[in-house]
Formats: structure tokens, sequence, C-alpha cells
């Protein structure tokens, strides 16, 4: 995919989530999927909104998101229940869909 098509900025990337342990303070990575989103990163919950990584991220305001292979710094984390997966590009929303996966961290570049 090419970075200036508008089609592939919108599609699905790898990604890792670099966090910190709200009681431990030690550093994790967590691999997810997210697409660019307005103004940043829309993740799929696919194991839903009570995970670990994502109370760490919201209990810091952000964390840091490796997107093919470069650190993003993102904050102003937001739980949004999306069962029409908007924010998803028609492929992913369909597989999204099957799975039923409705919640998404919206983070923000900062």
């Amino acid at each position: 995919m090419r970075d200036d098509d508008p089609l592939a900025r919108r599609a699905s990337v790898s990604s890792a989530v670099h966090h910190k342990g709200r009681r431990s303070g030690r550093a994790y990575e967590t691999p997810v999927g997210g697409v660019r989103w307005q103004d940043g990163y829309a993740v799929a919950l696919t194991y839903g909104p009570d995970r670990d990584w994502v109370k760490n991220v919201m209990a810091a305001g952000g964390c840091e998101l490796e997107v093919r292979g470069k650190m993003v710094r993102v904050g102003r984390p937001e739980i949004v229940h999306d069962p029409d997966r908007d924010d998803m590009p028609p492929g992913v929303r369909q597989i999204l869909r099957l799975i039923g996966v409705a919640d998404f961290l919206h983070m923000t570049k900062i």
C-alpha cells in the first residue's frame, strides 16, 4: 500500500500499544489492530474494554502506539461503543461484525 493512497491511510494496520502497568509501573507492549481515525487512531477492542492494557491506557491518559515501525504519542483515550463500526474500513467492518466486536478505543495523536 502506498502512503499517499487515501484507502491505504484508512486500512487496518498492525500496531502495538506501549503502556505502563497502573500498579506495577512495568512497561508492556500489546499487539493491536488499528486504523487512522480523524486526528488519531481507532483500535478495535477484540477482547472487550475490560482488558488490563485498556485500563492502563485509560488511567495514564494515553500511551505510545507503534505504527509501521514508528512510535506515535497518543492521548485522550475514549472507549466508544459503535455497533455500526463506522470508523473501520469496509472489509474490517465485516470481520468485526462477524466476531461481534463493537467497542473501540479512540486516541488522538499528540
